[in-house]
């Protein structure tokens, strides 16, 4: 019997994909649990692999097309004689080669495409990406594979020495790019980063925004871990990085400030009495913002732990929807890019983020002296409609206050 190839539920958040690139052709003999085709949706990238062995009879979405759950991509028919065995093909026998895995590595890229380089043989540090930020996508690893135009790079060469040329007697004209070289070039946006870009408009239009700025004193935070770095880290195989005291202030100043942990719906405010803390994480398609469950009853290193992971997985493409449902109140940290100062914006329905910015030694006041100490600048933007002036600013102090005193942390 024919079978539909049809777009998964993916999570409840999920309604619709985009079709990225089919893995297989019109005609072609393929294998129960094959990969058929690469979706992309807001959240996730993922293949959809076929329900039957048999022979892909009709490819319905075309690549770049946008689909919604439940429609059908193409149909699989029954295959029957000589026609039910996959021919045999180059990646079939190609050998997986420990340089790939290395160039994987250093190499942004997604899974389909690390795989491809494996069956392939294809070095993945000299693929050209065309996903975002570079990213090698599938397709360009299976161009590179074919000797497509402009996938790969060429080693580089030093180039022939040039006779030194006489400075001109006069000044001359500046020169300006010939029109032949003005290109330019459009790039379709990704499911997630146009998502991003519509929630992002969305929640400005939606929700009183304001930010509430102050500064914090890292010089506690930054003895207490250069003292414990070592054990800490033999202890508990990761290092101590400044993301778990925030998130652990953040904690302890959300118990009295409980309309920051909070969201609106309808005419009503929804206390959550659980701290589910978003942790923002950049990378090369998109920011998403992995949820930290239950945060109030990790220790400092079980956060640790998980940001790192979801760092590692959020580059790979290997997030799933359950790392990045819901969230209570979220923190981002420009100051990992450079950043010194920022207002973040709200990452919906939540009503609060805190924004932590690059550590500076600047000079302060202290005990009537001027001295230099480690300082960081920290963002508050909140939701004015259930969240007060008043309740934000103290609230950013008392984040300050904990950080400041992170022994007063474990007394919370």
């Amino acid at each position: 019997m024919p079978a539909n190839i049809v777009v998964p539920e993916v999570g409840e958040s999920i309604v619709d994909a985009r079709v990225a690139k089919w893995l297989r052709r019109e005609g072609e003999v393929v294998a129960v649990g094959d990969p058929l085709v690469e979706l992309e949706t807001d959240k996730i990238d993922l293949e959809v692999a076929a329900p039957q062995g048999g022979v892909l009879k009709r490819i319905d979405r075309k690549d770049g097309e946008d689909v919604k759950v439940g429609e059908v991509l193409g149909v699989i028919e029954e295959a029957t004689g000589a026609s039910a065995q996959p021919a045999a093909t180059p990646a079939a026998a190609a050998v997986k080669t420990v340089g790939d895995s290395k160039a994987a590595e250093k190499t942004r890229s997604t899974p389909t495409a690390r795989k491809a380089a494996e069956e392939h043989d294809v070095d993945l540090n000299r693929v050209r990406g065309t996903g975002d930020a570079g990213r090698v996508m599938r397709r360009d690893v299976e161009q590179a594979a074919t000797g497509g135009n402009g996938r790969t790079v060429a080693p580089s060469t030093p180039a022939p020495a040039e006779t030194p040329k006489a400075r001109p007697a006069a000044p001359v004209a500046e020169s300006r790019r010939p029109a032949s070289e003005r290109t330019e070039e459009r790039v379709r946006m990704s499911k997630r980063r146009a998502t991003i870009a519509r929630r992002l408009v969305e929640v400005q239009s939606t929700a009183a925004m304001l930010t509430t700025f102050n500064e914090v004193d890292m010089s506690a935070v930054m003895a207490l871990r250069e003292r414990h770095k070592q054990a800490f880290k033999e202890r508990h195989g990761v290092g101590l990085g400044i993301a778990s005291f925030f998130v652990k202030a953040s904690i302890g100043a959300l118990r009295p400030f409980p309309r920051l942990n909070a969201e609106i719906q309808g005419d009503e405010m929804v206390l959550k009495h659980y701290y589910d803390i978003g942790v923002a994480v950049g990378a090369s398609e998109g920011l998403v913002v992995p949820v930290l469950r239950d945060a109030d009853r990790m220790s400092f290193a079980e956060i640790e732990q998980h940001i790192r992971e979801f760092a590692r997985r959020a580059e790979d493409g290997t997030l799933s929807l359950a790392d990045l449902k819901g969230g209570t109140f979220t923190i981002t940290n420009g100051g990992v890019f450079g950043s010194l100062l920022s207002t973040p914006i709200l990452n919906p329905p939540q009503v609060g983020i805190l924004g932590l910015h690059a550590i500076q030694q600047r000079p302060i006041a202290s005990n009537g002296q001027v001295v230099v100490h480690p300082m960081m600048y920290v963002a508050l933007t909140y939701d004015h409609r259930i969240v007060d002036g008043a309740e934000a600013v103290q609230f950013l102090v008392r984040v300050k206050q904990l950080v400041e005193d992170p022994g007063a942390l474990l007394l919370d």
